[in-house]
C-alpha cells in the first residue's frame, strides 16, 4: 500500500481518534477542573491560539515548494528554501514572544471578572503556552517537510501515538490531583518531543539539510506571496472559533467560557463528519478544471458529493436536534448545570445549522482552489466575520454566550448565500440545480423521519440506557427510510457494495 493510501486511512483514524476521545475527555477534564478554570483553560488556550495565525501559512508553503524541489531533483534550490524559511520563521519566534509580552501585561485588564488566583492561573498558563508556540512554529515545517516527500505515515503515526499517549497522562495527572497548569505542562512536553523526534527523522531518514546559498528578498516575495491566502483562511478561520473567546473572556466570568466552549466543541465535531467525505476530492476537481469541464459537469460532481455529504449531517443534525440537549446533559450536565447545559446544546446547535450548507457544498471550495479563485472567497469571509464578531460582541453584552454565536452565525449565513451567487455567475454552477437534486427524495424521506424519531423521543426515561436505545432506534430508522426512500441507485450502491464485499469474503 502506498503511503498517500496508508497516510489517508491514517487520517480519517486520527478524526475518528480525537472525536471520540475528545467527547470522553472533555466532561471527565471539566469535572475535575470545574466550569470556572476548565474556562479560563480554554480561553487561554484560543488566546495563543489567536497569535498561532503569525505562521503565515508558512507550513502550507513549504509542502508545496518542498515536493516542487524534490520532482525537480533540485536540492541545492530546497536547501535554499528550507534555510530561508527557518529564517523567516526565526523572525516569526521574536515576534511571536514580543506580541505574547504585550498582551501578558494586559491579563489584569483584560480579564477583569476575574479573581486573583484565576488571574495567577491564567498567567501561569499563558507563559507556558507562548513560549511553547514560538517553538513549535517553526518545528511544524518538520511535518511540512514530510508532506512535501510524501512520507505520510511516520508524522501521522506519530501524532496518533501522542494524542493516546497525551490522554493517558492527562487522566493519571487529574486523577492524582493535577490543575489545569499540569495539563499545559503536558501539552507543552508532548508538542515539542513530536518536533525533536520529527525533526530526528527529516535529517537522519529523509537525509534533507538545511544550507544558505544565496539570500534573495524577491525570494522571500516569492514565499509569502504563495502563503498569503493560507494566511487569510487562517484569520477566517480565527474569527470563527476564537475570536468569541476573546470578546467573552472580556465581559463574562469564567462558567461562561466553559459554556461557550463545549458548545464551540461539538460544533467542531460535526464539521469533522463531513470534511471526512468532501476533503479528498480535491484532486478530482483539479483534474475536471484541468480538462476545462463545463460548469453543469462541475455542478453534476457537486450535486454527488453534496448528497453523500447532507444525508450525513442530516443524520447527525436531526439526531442533535431531537436528542441532542439530554445528551449534553448527561455529558457535562452534572459540571455545567441544566441552564449551562441548555445554552451549550443551543450554540452547537446554531453552529450545526449555519455550518450545514458551506460543508455540504465544500466542493465549490476545492472548484475554487482548481481555478485558483480563493481571492473573493477570502476577502469576503474575513469582511463578514469581522463584522459577524462586532455584531456578537454587541449581543454578548445582553445575550452572553449566545448572543456571542449568533453574532457569528449572521456573518456565515450571509457569505454563503454571497458565495451561492459567485458559484452561480462566476463559476457557472448551476445553483438552482444543486439544491433540486439535493432536496429529490431526501426530503421526502427525512420528513418521515423526523416524524418518527419526535415519537421515539416519547420513550420513558432520561438516563444514558433511555439515551442509547432512542439513540439506536432512532439510527434504525433513518437507515430504513434513507435507503427506501432516500438514495438514488448510484448511492445505495456506494453503501451497499463494501457490505456485499464483506459478505463474500466470508
Amino acid at each position: 500500500m502506498s503511503q498517500l493510501k496508508k497516510g489517508a486511512i491514517l487520517n480519517y483514524l486520527t478524526i475518528i481518534l480525537t472525536n471520540i476521545v475528545g467527547l470522553v475527555m472533555t466532561p471527565f477534564i471539566l469535572k475535575f477542573l470545574g466550569k470556572d478554570e476548565y474556562g479560563i483553560f480554554i480561553t487561554i488556550g484560543a488566546m495563543v491560539g489567536t497569535i498561532s495565525i503569525l505562521d503565515f501559512g508558512l507550513n502550507n508553503t513549504i509542502v508545496r515548494f518542498v515536493a516542487k524541489y524534490k520532482a525537480e531533483k533540485d536540492k541545492k534550490g530546497e536547501e535554499n528554501f528550507l534555510a530561508t524559511t527557518m529564517i523567516i520563521y526565526s523572525l516569526i519566534s521574536v515576534l511571536v514572544l514580543l506580541i505574547g509580552f504585550a498582551f501578558y501585561t494586559q491579563i489584569d485588564f483584560y480579564f477583569s471578572q476575574m479573581d486573583s488566583d484565576e488571574l495567577r492561573i491564567a498567567k501561569i498558563m499563558y507563559i507556558i503556552l507562548i513560549f511553547n508556540l514560538a517553538i513549535r512554529l517553526p518545528g511544524g515545517s518538520f511535518t511540512g517537510i514530510c508532506s512535501g516527500y510524501e512520507a505520510f505515515v511516520f508524522p501521522k503515526t506519530l501524532n496518533i501515538i501522542r494524542y493516546v499517549l497525551r490522554s493517558i497522562t492527562v487522566v493519571g495527572i487529574l486523577l492524582l490531583g493535577g490543575r489545569s497548569i499540569a495539563l499545559v505542562i503536558v501539552d507543552t512536553i508532548f508538542g515539542l518531543s513530536v518536533v525533536a523526534i520529527t525533526a530526528f527523522y527529516v535529517f537522519k531518514k529523509l537525509k534533507v539539510r538545511f544550507k544558505l546559498h544565496s539570500f534573495s528578498k524577491n525570494f522571500i516575495k516569492h514565499i509569502l506571496k504563495y502563503s498569503v491566502w493560507i494566511f487569510i483562511f487562517s484569520i477566517v478561520n480565527l474569527f470563527q472559533w476564537k475570536a468569541g473567546h476573546w470578546v467573552l473572556g472580556s465581559i463574562c466570568p469564567p462558567e461562561i467560557l466553559a459554556i461557550y466552549g463545549i458548545g464551540i466543541t461539538l460544533g467542531t465535531y460535526y464539521g469533522g463528519f463531513s470534511t471526512a467525505i468532501s476533503g479528498v476530492f480535491l484532486p478530482k476537481a483539479t483534474q475536471m478544471s484541468v480538462d476545462n469541464a463545463t460548469g453543469e459537469q462541475l455542478t453534476d460532481m457537486m450535486i454527488k458529493i453534496g448528497r453523500l455529504s447532507f444525508i450525513v449531517l442530516m443524520y447527525i443534525l436531526i439526531a442533535f436536534i431531537l436528542y441532542g440537549y439530554q445528551f449534553v446533559n448527561l455529558w457535562v450536565g452534572k459540571s455545567l448545570g441544566e441552564k449551562g447545559s441548555h445554552q451549550s446544546w443551543v450554540i452547537a446547535l446554531m453552529i450545526m445549522v449555519a455550518y450545514t450548507l458551506p460543508l455540504v457544498q465544500h466542493f465549490g471550495n476545492s472548484i475554487l482552489e482548481a481555478k485558483n479563485k480563493l481571492a473573493f472567497k477570502a476577502i469576503l469571509y474575513v469582511s463578514f466575520m469581522v463584522v459577524g464578531t462586532g455584531v456578537g460582541a454587541l449581543l454578548a453584552k445582553e445575550h452572553a454566550a449566545i448572543g456571542m454565536i449568533t453574532g457569528t452565525v449572521i456573518g456565515w449565513m450571509i457569505v454563503q448565500n454571497v458565495m451561492n451567487f459567485y458559484y452561480h455567475k462566476t463559476i457557472k454552477l448551476n445553483i438552482l440545480r444543486f439544491f433540486k437534486e439535493l432536496a429529490n427524495k431526501t426530503l421526502i424521506a427525512l420528513t418521515v423521519i423526523v416524524v418518527i424519531g419526535y415519537l421515539i423521543n416519547y420513550i420513558p426515561g432520561n438516563g444514558w440506557f433511555n439515551f442509547i436505545a432512542k439513540g439506536s432506534l432512532y439510527t434504525l430508522v433513518f437507515i430504513f427510510f434513507m435507503y427506501l426512500i432516500g438514495l438514488l441507485e448510484y448511492e445505495k450502491k456506494i453503501f451497499t457494495k463494501p457490505v456485499m464485499a464483506m459478505l463474500k469474503r466470508k
